[in-house]
């Protein structure tokens, strides 16, 4: 288990870890939210904004042509196949 210390102007430092994990960086901002579970008192961290890092991620094979006339033509030949 991880500890932070907090300095005289309550500062800390989170673990690299959980960092990583949710994927939170210097000056990003975090939801704090307290719950009540089973009578214990928890913590909940989440970052304030959407991790839109996957944006982009899907690649589209180089030879793949967007003209109407190319899509449904391939759209043909695939329900002669069968696909």
């Amino acid at each position: 288990m991880a500890t932070v210390k907090l300095t005289a102007k309550r500062q800390g430092t989170l673990p690299k870890e959980l960092c990583e994990e949710l994927h939170i960086g210097p000056g990003d901002e975090l939801i704090v939210e307290r719950r009540v579970i089973e009578r214990e008192t928890v913590w909940i961290l989440r970052p304030r904004t959407m991790d839109w890092s996957w944006l982009g991620s899907v690649s589209v094979p180089a030879n793949l042509s967007h003209d109407i006339t190319d899509i449904r033509t391939s759209i043909a030949a695939r329900r002669k196949r069968g696909d």
